[in-house]
């Protein structure tokens, strides 16, 4: 039988054709690459050869060079490629590193604000010798962040359940419930909780993009009412003055929410609606450092400290 070709299909050959298909020349890539452009157009040729398809349209002149509908589905193959080799090289060096090395997470504002001062403090003391590196990623941008744990950018992430289709695993470590913040010189603060269906037109305060807003404002859909947002703010702190200035009530999650400000009140829900679960993901096939694997487990006992009714005050 024929030897499969496919396995002669070297890193170097992929490399050639993403970046001949960046910079639409032979000779911007071979630049980019470091190697001479003849030896580009070799690997890519070499390339053709072994899969049996053009993978380059070659127009000659100047006109820049691009890749044919089978260039295209094999670069996507091998970007995939490519990002699961720096996931290995990130595993073996977490492995060869052991209680040391780097550990890379992924955070978002709530998290970072209220989970992440005591979950530190208790992290760093027990393991002084990782270098451990929080990194800001959007909460709603599923996507991005698969790909940057597929990729070995990011060992573990914060996640809101649940969890997509895929590669990745996960505990859960907190039910983050909704409450009602509204200035605490309203007639509203006087309450014990607040119901959905009495809020009427009062104005509300939410982020732009997040989804928790959206939530929030499904909810009150449900209960017959046309959610009037009259500001949006990606930031849980503005959102939180804006309260404080009496321009609107804020339907977010606890976390989000600085508690000991006495201009604002919180206030549960009557009745509650399905809160917000917190999670920490990270890749299924991946190995999981001895770190990472404590970095988990603190995580899950502080935000077990952090669950508690919601007392208006």
């Amino acid at each position: 039988m024929e030897p499969d070709r496919w396995l002669g299909i070297e890193l170097r050959h992929l490399a050639a054709l993403e970046a001949v298909s960046r910079t639409g020349s032979f000779g911007r890539a071979a630049e980019a690459l470091g190697y001479t452009q003849s030896a580009i157009s070799q690997q890519v040729a070499m390339l053709e050869r072994l899969v049996g398809e053009k993978l380059v349209e070659r127009p000659g002149g100047p006109r820049a060079v691009s890749l044919t509908e089978a260039g295209g589905l094999l670069l996507r193959h091998a970007e995939a490629i490519t990002a699961r080799l720096a996931a290995a090289h990130a595993d073996v060096t977490a492995l060869k590193a052991g209680h040391a090395g780097a550990l890379d997470v992924g955070i978002y504002q709530s998290v970072g604000a209220r989970i992440l001062p005591a979950l530190m403090r208790r992290f760093i003391g027990e393991w002084p010798g990782v270098d451990l590196n929080l990194v800001e990623v959007n909460s709603d941008s599923e996507p991005e962040v698969v790909a940057r744990i597929e990729g070995g950018d990011l060992d573990l992430a914060f996640w809101i359940m649940p969890l997509p289709e895929g590669p990745l695993a996960g505990v859960e470590l907190l039910e983050d419930e909704y409450v009602l913040v509204v200035p605490s010189d309203s007639d509203l603060a006087s309450r014990p909780s607040a119901r959905l269906d009495a809020l009427g037109d009062t104005p509300l305060i939410g982020n732009q993009r997040c989804r928790t807003t959206l939530v929030a404002e499904d909810a009150l859909r449900l209960h017959g009412l046309d959610p009037h947002m009259s500001f949006r703010s990606d930031d849980n702190g503005t959102v939180q003055n804006l309260v404080a200035a009496g321009l609107g009530v804020a339907l977010v999650p606890l976390l989000a929410v600085a508690p000991e400000d006495d201009r604002i009140r919180v206030l549960p829900l009557d009745p509650p609606i399905p809160p917000r679960r917190i999670a920490l993901a990270w890749h299924r096939d991946r190995h999981r450092s001895p770190a990472a694997r404590a970095f988990a487990e603190i995580a899950a006992d502080v935000c077990g400290e952090l669950r508690r009714p919601v007392i208006a005050a």
